[in-house]
């Protein structure tokens, strides 16, 4: 009976060693950073970007403020040139400049690179003069990286996502023909593509603000378009 006993005892005792082993609680692991990701609906099709808040943190909040106020919707990519970017996020379908919040400061010294498919900070001649335009680079436009602060043509212009779903899209975009119209001189696509609808995938859509157009503090305006894309005279245009 004692050696039935005993027997049982030792045959409990892994169980019972497991159930503590699988009680104790162990550490998370440590898995990749969750990005945001946007979804852009525009008329020539989709695309999604993935941000990158770790490397950019004010350009990335900058931008999904944008988002989620409603402020891109309606606007178009008012700037083509094929073979380099794709610009958009400020004018309407009208070509009328919409009211941004306060510039940023420039988080062109992060380390990423305006490579084919990445996004970035549109500004003008200040560095820290980005509201709400972005570019999406086309090809490897490392020209247009962070090299120093000496002056804005050094200083760089900031990546801070990657379309990650609908570079096809971006494509078509670029193929698209281009004409003067509004206040441009050049690289308005015909037809203009317009972004219906701008979203944090995941998030519900808040109701659309309504959109005042009004001309874009002077520190936030645009430079003016690039003659050709290979020339060094390009950096100053997205």
């Amino acid at each position: 009976m004692l050696r039935t006993a005993l027997a049982a005892l030792l045959l409990a005792l892994p169980a019972a060693v497991l159930a503590q082993q699988a009680a104790k609680p162990e550490a998370a692991p440590q898995g990749p950073v969750e990005h945001p990701r946007v979804l852009m609906h525009t008329t020539q099709g989709d695309f999604t970007v993935e941000l990158y808040p770790e490397k950019a943190p004010k350009s990335v909040a900058n931008f999904l403020q944008y988002v989620r106020d409603g402020f891109y919707d309606g606007t178009v990519f008012h700037r083509v040139v094929d073979g380099y970017m794709v610009q958009g996020g400020l004018y309407s379908r009208d070509l009328t400049q919409r009211r941004t919040r306060a510039p940023i400061p420039s988080e062109a010294d992060n380390g990423l690179s305006n490579l084919r498919g990445t996004v970035a900070v549109a500004r003008g001649t200040d560095p820290n003069s980005g509201t709400s335009q972005f570019f999406v680079n086309l090809v490897d436009n490392r020209r247009l990286d962070y090299v120093s602060n000496q002056s804005g043509l050094t200083w760089g212009f900031a990546v801070f996502g990657k379309v990650v779903s609908g570079m096809d899209t971006i494509d078509k975009i670029a193929k698209l023909p281009t004409r003067a119209q509004g206040p441009f001189v050049g690289d308005v696509p015909n037809p203009l593509v317009i972004i219906d609808t701008a979203s944090v995938v995941g998030e519900q859509k808040a109701a659309p603000a309504a959109a005042s157009s009004a001309k874009a503090p002077v520190q936030a305006a645009p430079a003016k378009p690039a003659a050709a894309p290979k020339k060094k005279a390009d950096k100053k245009a997205a």
